[in-house]
């Protein structure tokens, strides 16, 4: 039986990222920052490397390119400040707020930004992304967690980040207006089903990336963009004979 009073690893050389996508440029309180400061003290506490970036803080373009400065905008800290961080780093956790019940115009912007740099590949010619981990935290008080949560990890997937088990977590309280999570008695610091998932997920991502890094992240065979466009298949037959 598993030893359930250590971990089963060591994580000191893992590297992470937390992006606050709240609409609130610092020094505002963020209820956001202080669910995902629960989960950067537990990486922490494991000696992760954490970097923890509110992107509001910083004039980021919009757009869908790798640097937005190529294509009319006069400033773009998004390819000398933001991606440097997120290319280094093992694991990705993107937290933000609902608003109408889904993701804030922040997190959307910088899921587009990450798409920007989907079709750069890394080392072993695999799409960027391949080896990194990705997870999701959520507050606000209304209804919205798990549709926000879903849309941010399938778009992480999509470009090649691996998804844990349970990688998302959030708090909204009781629908409607009302306290957000750092109010007082608000009840959400205490609440124990987001701190179980809030738990549960971040050491789903520090086992995952563990894993992929022991690994080598994932295998090239069968993912090789530039192969596929030389013409191997990888097995895929284009004309099967059906019997």
């Amino acid at each position: 039986m598993t030893d359930q009073r250590h971990p089963p690893a060591t994580y000191d050389d893992l590297r992470a990222v937390f992006i606050n996508c709240t609409l609130k440029r610092s020094p505002d309180l963020s209820h956001t920052q202080g669910l995902m400061d629960r989960s950067i003290a537990l990486m922490r506490a494991q000696g992760v490397s954490v970097e923890n970036v509110r992107l509001v803080d910083h004039a980021v373009a919009t757009g869908v390119y790798p640097d937005m400065r190529e294509h009319g905008w006069e400033v773009d800290e998004w390819p000398d400040v933001i991606w440097p961080k997120i290319d280094a780093a093992d694991i990705l956790v993107i937290g933000g707020p609902l608003w109408l019940g889904d993701n804030a115009s922040v997190t959307r912007q910088l899921i587009e930004r990450l798409y920007a740099m989907s079709g750069m590949f890394n080392a072993k010619g695999q799409y960027i992304y391949y080896g990194k981990v990705g997870g999701a935290l959520i507050t606000g008080n209304e209804d919205g967690v798990k549709h926000a949560a879903m849309s941010i990890l399938y778009s992480l997937q999509h470009i090649g980040f691996t998804i844990p088990p349970a990688a998302d977590a959030g708090w909204i309280g009781e629908v409607g207006p009302g306290p957000s999570y750092l109010d007082p008695g608000s009840g959400g610091p205490e609440n124990d089903f987001t701190n179980r998932n809030t738990t549960f997920m971040t050491w789903n991502l520090l086992h995952t990336a563990r894993m992929l890094k022991d690994a080598g992240g994932v295998p090239a065979y069968g993912n090789l963009r530039e192969a596929w466009n030389d013409g191997e298949r990888f097995g895929f037959d284009e004309n099967p004979e059906y019997r």
